[in-house]
């Protein structure tokens, strides 16, 4: 007797919505948004992220990160999504439910960024709210772990804000910007308690 599903059919996954935000997987006629919002904010990501191939920003690139974006949701593998504004379909930033464990884990990991224009806005929270509960409830997953540098206080405001819990360090963990970094672990589980939202005001 199967205990455990095996995983969502790869047509489940279309746009996820939030308030005031929505996620979808990236499409070809995202490419000009995607790179002019990742040159733009290369300076602002690069202290969190790895170093960025040399040809990262290409519309070859992106193609062939599209091809490999479907068959990992094909393989029920990762989850990639883009974030756009719902008010006016502006593109904010990205984030991605990767690393999924099946069988007795139902695990994945949580990865975002965030666009320097539309950072401090609550975008992010909002996106990854939106996230979790397409997690829990489309993927049904049980369990949501993240990493951020212990340094990045933006980050770990975000993800205790929203309710995951520190559960350690881990040394070394991650190559980010050329060196091998200590980072903070966080998971989610589907049935902690959801914090009180407390209203924020966003800017526009």
């Amino acid at each position: 007797m199967a205990l455990f599903r095996l995983g969502p059919a790869s047509d489940s996954v279309s746009l996820v919505r939030g308030e005031g935000v929505y996620l979808r997987p990236p499409e070809m006629r995202d490419y000009e948004a995607w790179a002019g919002l990742r040159e733009r904010s290369r300076s602002f990501l690069t202290p969190w992220e790895p170093t960025w191939p040399g040809n990262d920003l290409t519309r070859v690139a992106f193609r062939r990160r599209l091809r490999r974006h479907a068959q990992e949701i094909e393989n029920d593998e990762s989850y990639p999504f883009l974030i756009f504004r719902e008010a006016d379909n502006i593109l904010v930033g990205g984030l991605t439910l990767g690393q999924v464990r099946r069988g007795v884990a139902q695990a994945a990991t949580l990865g975002y960024w965030m666009g320097s224009p539309y950072a401090g806005n609550g975008w992010m929270s909002r996106s990854v709210r939106a996230a979790t509960g397409f997690a829990f409830t489309a993927l049904r997953l049980h369990r949501i772990e993240a990493a951020c540098l212990p340094h990045n206080d933006a980050s770990i405001r975000l993800l205790e804000r929203i309710g995951f819990q520190r559960e350690g360090i881990a040394r070394a963990y991650l190559r980010i910007n050329g060196v091998w970094q200590d980072h903070l672990l966080y998971a989610l589980l589907e049935t902690d308690p959801v914090p009180l939202r407390v209203p924020r005001r966003v800017r526009s």
